[in-house]
């Protein structure tokens, strides 16, 4: 009889699609076993017409998929990084990451070419802190629309409300075949994205065989890269409700580059800063640049 393994996973499209992903690679890996996908509704499922960072809650779109992981409902879970806090319930761990998608911002527009393009006072959707910050850095003529939803259905409100573009995950956009809509991609020195950004991560409880079963999807760089990228969040405390930005990547020759940005959400950039160093420094230029944020806020009237 084949072994079986239960996935859990939010129901939104874009969820599934990566959920399957990963079922995809682990029925390669593994053929003689059966691989199923519970569905469970979380908290930042339940509520769309608020923006994130005023609900006050930490892990929206993961609190009851690790309670369901917790209670052995299902084996292991499937989540985009960004969503998830970084600290784990419990004895769970995050036992797998698999390699990153494009982690930038995408512009999508149906009229305009790029950002620079725009008309004065333009209507761009986003709900995010981190975007709307930088976005009214850059152009701070623009009025910013709240947008939630999932990848398509923001896509399609471009339309049904007459917006003049709205800013996207790129990988979102890609993993839903939908990158013919991007206009723009924005450099990472341009539009900082959030920590965990085109990654998605595999979380299990820890020391259970379900550990070894993912461990193979992991990917070392994205691993390296992710980490580096929570310890900073951890350190600024950083989720929906803080307009911050952060990305590691690396940059060959076992070097990296780190930027980070925190601002207001009126786009006031209170901190930005990049540095490169080596990988195996990681940590040092993380605490170099936490105790440089801490100095820009103090400094703050």
């Amino acid at each position: 009889m084949k072994k079986k393994w239960t996935a859990g996973t939010r129901g939104s499209k874009l969820a599934l699609v990566q959920t399957g992903m990963v079922i995809d690679a682990l029925s390669r890996l593994y053929p003689d076993c059966d691989f199923t996908v519970k569905t469970i509704k979380t908290t930042g499922d339940s509520v769309w017409n608020t923006p994130l960072y005023l609900i006050g809650q930490k892990g929206l779109f993961i609190k009851e998929i690790e309670e369901a992981l917790a209670a052995g409902e299902i084996d292991f879970a499937v989540h985009s990084i960004k969503d998830l806090p970084t600290e784990l319930l419990g004895d769970l761990a995050l036992s797998a990451v698999l390699e990153r998608e494009d982690p930038r911002d995408a512009f999508i527009s149906i009229k305009h070419a790029s950002l620079a393009d725009l008309p004065l006072g333009s209507r761009v959707g986003t709900s995010s802190m981190r975007r709307k910050g930088q976005l009214l850095a850059l152009r701070p003529d623009l009025e910013i629309a709240p947008l939630r939803g999932n990848v398509d259905t923001r896509i399609k409100k471009l339309r049904e409300r007459d917006l003049d573009a709205v800013i996207l995950a790129a990988a979102g956009v890609k993993r839903m075949g939908l990158e013919g809509c991007v206009r723009e991609l924005f450099p990472l020195d341009v539009m900082t994205p959030a920590c965990g950004q085109g990654a998605i991560g595999i979380e299990t409880r820890s020391g259970d065989e379900a550990v070894g079963l993912v461990k193979p999807l992991n990917h070392e760089a994205t691993e390296l890269e992710v980490g580096i990228e929570r310890r900073f969040q951890a350190g600024v405390e950083g989720g929906c409700s803080v307009p911050l930005g952060f990305n590691a990547s690396l940059s060959g020759g076992g070097r990296m580059i780190l930027r980070a940005v925190y601002g207001e959400e009126n786009g006031e950039i209170i901190f930005r800063d990049r540095v490169e160093g080596p990988t195996t420094e990681g940590d040092v230029l993380v605490q170099g640049l936490l105790d440089a944020l801490g100095r820009a806020r103090a400094a703050r009237p």
